[in-house]
């Protein structure tokens, strides 16, 4: 049996929060499109160059959320960031699906790092 495969990707910034979101798409539902677009340009534009080869397995992903400070609720940080960057894997053709066949869970972990906030991701390889 092998050890399970892990990768990491490192998204540096912050993303929108799901907040933001829904108010953008209030205001005008094209702008929250855009958003979200935008946000998964830079998901796929990393995944595309950190990330080797797709991942066929199913995994566990584990995200740890450096925010500049504590003003954003953890669950505003995590809801709409976690859809951005699974639906982003799968465009970049590194995940398959974001389903459950193919992510089996996921956790969430938060930090404040003023100097250098970003979203570190560990993908880890599930033998089913």
């Amino acid at each position: 049996m092998r050890e399970p495969m892990t990768h990491k990707l490192t998204i540096p910034g912050t993303l929108p929060g799901l907040n933001e979101y829904i108010n953008a798409e209030r205001t005008n539902k094209y702008r929250a499109a855009a958003m979200k677009k935008q946000a998964e340009h830079v998901i796929i534009t990393l995944a595309k160059a950190k990330l080797r080869k797709p991942i066929k397995t199913p995994v566990k992903m584990r995200y740890t959320w450096y925010e500049k400070g504590k003003r954003r609720d953890m669950d505003n940080i995590c809801a709409f960031g976690r859809k951005v960057i699974q639906d982003g894997l799968v465009k970049a053709g590194k995940l398959p699906g974001d389903g459950w066949k193919y992510i089996c869970g996921f956790s969430d972990d938060f930090e404040v790092d003023k100097l250098n906030p970003r979203v570190e991701i560990i993908i880890e390889e599930v033998e089913v």
